[in-house]
C-alpha cells in the first residue's frame, strides 16, 4: 500500500483480515491530505433526499464528463461507507440523536456528514491507532515510492506490477519490495502549482510511476481550485470549508459589495469552479490581493458551533469570523483527473490497483462536487480490498535489488530546488484558472528543458527525495499541459480563452502510458 490517506488506510485494514500489508507513507502517517479535510462526506441518508438526486448533482457538476455507471454506483455505496466509519467510531456530528447534515456548494439537499468542520482529522484519528496495533500491518515511515516494478521492465510475459523500489530516507539506501499486489493511494499532485492548500506530500507520485510504467492516464487537464484559502502571510495551505459558503457566507469585495449574484443564480452556492473563477476575475479586474467570506450575520455561538477548527486558527491570526470577514484567494485544491481504473480500482497493470485521489474512476469528471471526493476513497479502497482478496494467494517474485553502481555523489540541491521553485510558478501562471493556447505552449517548452535536465540528475546522481518528487512533478505537469493543449473546448475546471465555448459531446482525455524501458 502506497498511501496512508483515508483510501490507503481504509484498504489497509480490510485487507488485513486476511493478508499481511506493509503501508509505505513518505514522512508519517499523519501527513497525508486527508486529515486536512474540513467539509465532510456526501451520503444519502435523508429522508427527502435521493440516490438519483446526488447522481444528478455529481453529474451536473461533472459537466457532462462524469461516468454515469461509476457515479451511481459510488453513490449507492455511501451508506455503508459511512457505516463502516461509525463503527469504527469516528465521532460524527449528531443533532438529536442522528447524524447532523450539513449542505455544500453543488448539493440540492443537506448530504454531508460531518464531524464538525475537521471531517478528516476525526476519521484518521480513529484508523491511524487501528492501522498501528494491527498485527497483520507494517508501518514503513519514511519511505518514498521509487518506481513499479513491472513485469516488461524484467522480459517476463504479461502486463503485471510486482512490487516497487522504495527510498529508505532513514538509511538513505533504496529497498526492494516484492508483493503479490500493490495499491497506489498517494493522493493528488497540488504541489504542481505555487498556491495550494494540499500538503507537502501531494507530488503526484503514483500518477508519475504508474504512467512510467504504462498506465493510461485520464483528464489531468481538470485540477480543482478551491475557492477559499485562507489569504494571511502566515497561514500556510489553510482552507476555509465549503461548508461555511453552505451554511450562509457572503463572498465579498474589500467594499463589502457582494459580487457571486453577478456571475451565477446559485451564487455562493454554485460549483467550485464557478466560484473560483468568478474570484479570480474580480481579484484582476480590480487589481486585488484577496476577496472576503463574510458570515458574521450568523453570530458567534452559531460559528464557534460549527466551525471550532477554522474559528480558532483565524483567530490566531488576529482574525475573529464571528465579526470580520475572512480574507481568501483560490489555490489548486484536488486532482480531478489521475490513473484510469475500472470500478474495482484496478488499473493496466495486473495486480496494480489505484484508489482516492490518484485514481480517475469517471466520479469527478470535469469538476468534483464537494465531498464526493473521501466518499470515492472509502468505496473504491473497499472495492479493491475485496477484488484482491477474492484472488488466490500466490508467493511474490523475486526481484533484482536496486543497481546504484553508477551514481556519482553530486551537490546539487540547490539546482533541484531552483527547478522546483520555477516550475511552481510557471504552472500558477500558465496553466492555472484561465488557459490560453499561448500560455499553454510556454509552459511545454519550459517543461522540455527541465524534463532533460531531470533525466540527466536521475541517471547520473544520487537519488533523494527532492530528486524524486521533482521528477514526478515535471511528469504530472507534462501530462497536466498535454491534456489541457487536447481539449479544444471549455469545460468544468478547465477554461480557455482560445475556445470558450462547450462542445455538444463530452470526452476524456486520455494519455497513453509510456513504454517501460528495460
Amino acid at each position: 500500500m502506497i498511501g496512508s490517506g483515508l483510501a490507503g488506510a481504509t484498504a489497509a485494514l480490510r485487507l488485513a483480515e486476511q493478508r499481511r500489508v506493509a503501508v509505505i507513507t513518505k514522512r508519517s502517517l499523519e501527513d497525508g491530505a486527508s486529515v486536512w479535510a474540513q467539509g465532510g462526506i456526501a451520503a444519502v441518508l435523508g429522508e427527502q433526499d435521493s440516490f438519483q438526486s446526488h447522481v444528478e448533482d455529481t453529474l451536473n457538476a461533472g459537466a457532462g464528463l462524469c461516468d454515469p455507471e461509476a457515479t451511481r454506483f459510488i453513490v449507492e455505496h455511501a451508506p455503508r461507507a459511512i457505516a463502516w466509519l461509525s463503527e469504527q467510531g469516528v465521532p460524527f456530528t449528531l443533532e438529536d440523536g442522528q447524524l447532523h447534515l450539513t449542505r455544500e456548494g453543488g448539493h440540492s439537499h443537506r448530504r454531508i456528514v460531518h464531524a464538525a468542520d475537521a471531517t478528516g482529522a476525526a476519521v484518521q484519528h480513529q484508523l491511524y491507532p487501528r492501522m498501528k496495533a494491527h498485527p497483520n500491518i507494517t508501518l514503513l515511515d519514511h519511505h518514498m515510492l521509487v518506481d513499479l516494478i513491472t513485469s516488461q521492465k524484467l522480459h517476463l510475459s504479461g502486463r503485471s506490477c510486482l512490487g516497487v523500489y522504495v527510498l529508505n530516507e532513514l538509511t538513505d539506501e533504496i529497498e526492494t519490495i516484492a508483493a503479490t499486489h500493490t495499491l497506489l493511494a498517494t493522493g493528488g499532485a497540488g504541489k504542481v502549482y505555487l498556491y495550494t492548500t494540499n500538503p507537502d506530500t501531494a507530488t503526484g507520485d503514483g500518477i508519475a510511476a504508474a504512467w512510467r510504467a504504462g498506465c493510461r492516464i485520464a483528464n489531468m487537464e481538470f485540477i480543482q481550485f478551491h475557492p477559499t484559502c485562507l489569504y494571511h502571510p502566515h497561514a500556510k495551505s489553510f482552507l476555509i470549508s465549503e461548508a461555511v459558503r453552505g451554511e450562509g457566507g457572503i463572498l465579498r469585495l474589500p467594499s463589502g459589495e457582494r459580487f457571486m449574484p453577478d456571475h451565477d443564480p446559485r451564487a455562493e452556492l454554485a460549483p467550485r469552479d464557478i466560484v473560483a473563477r468568478a474570484i479570480d476575475f474580480e481579484m484582476k479586474r480590480q487589481g486585488l490581493d484577496c476577496v472576503f467570506l463574510d458570515i458574521t450575520h450568523k453570530g458567534k455561538s452559531f460559528i464557534t458551533e460549527h466551525f471550532p477548527t477554522i474559528y480558532q486558527r483565524c483567530l490566531e491570526l488576529g482574525i475573529d469570523m464571528a465579526t470580520d470577514p475572512i480574507p481568501v484567494v483560490p489555490a489548486a485544491h484536488y486532482t480531478c483527473g489521475g490513473i484510469l481504473t475500472d470500478l474495482q480500482g484496478k488499473t493496466d497493470l495486473e495486480r496494480l490497483y489505484a484508489i482516492g485521489e490518484t485514481a480517475c474512476t469517471g466520479l469527478h469528471g470535469a469538476n468534483r462536487l464537494a465531498s464526493n471526493s473521501l466518499l470515492e476513497c472509502l468505496v473504491m479502497a473497499t472495492m479493491a480490498s475485496r477484488h484482491i482478496l477474492e484472488q488466490p494467494v500466490q508467493p511474490p517474485h523475486a526481484l533484482p535489488l536496486w543497481d546504484s553502481s553508477q551514481v556519482t555523489d553530486a551537490d546539487e540541491e540547490i539546482v533541484i530546488s531552483h527547478n522546483w521553485d520555477e516550475l511552481r510558478r510557471f504552472m500558477w501562471d500558465y496553466v492555472g484558472i484561465v488557459r490560453t493556447d499561448k500560455r499553454l505552449e510556454r509552459a511545454a517548452h519550459r517543461l522540455r528543458l527541465l524534463s532533460e535536465e531531470i533525466r540527466e540528475f536521475y541517471a547520473n546522481f544520487h537519488v533523494s527525495r527532492d530528486l524524486l518528487e521533482l521528477r514526478n512533478l515535471v511528469m504530472v505537469s507534462d501530462l497536466i499541459v498535454r491534456s489541457a493543449q487536447a481539449r479544444h473546448e471549455s469545460r468544468g475546471l478547465h477554461f480557455s480563452r482560445d475556445y470558450p465555448f462547450t462542445l455538444d459531446q463530452a470526452l476524456p482525455t486520455i494519455c497513453p502510458g509510456l513504454i517501460p524501458e528495460g
